[in-house]
């Protein structure tokens, strides 16, 4: 049986709601099975359909990637590291430059 490894999960599924987690795994778990371990995917149906349709991508995409460990985007098969923090990302609803458009539009009148 391989070591158990302790990893942290974060997910900010609104700027309200944020969620977080420690698990202990098996020592050469990946991404999706901390995730699967955690219940996130029972609990968060788009995530679980996300990881569904992007479980074989071995190159994350820019724009569109859900999941990274310390801020790098990573594929669901990343082997974990002890105390590596699993962050799950949500789609932005308001491009940056879209929205800093809006402010100075707004200062202006």
């Amino acid at each position: 049986m391989g070591e158990l490894i302790t990893v942290q999960l974060a997910f900010a599924e609104t700027c309200e709601r944020q969620h977080y987690l420690t698990l202990q795994i098996k020592e050469g778990s990946t991404i999706l099975q901390a995730l699967e371990m955690s219940g996130w995917l029972d609990k968060f149906a788009d995530l679980e359909n996300w990881c569904q349709a992007h479980a074989a991508t071995l190159t994350p995409t820019a724009k569109h990637w859900r999941v990274g460990v310390f801020s790098q985007k990573q594929p669901l098969t990343y082997l974990l590291r002890p105390n590596d923090r699993i962050e799950v990302y949500r789609g932005l609803t308001l491009d940056p430059m879209e929205k800093r458009k809006n402010k100075s539009k707004n200062k202006k009148r």
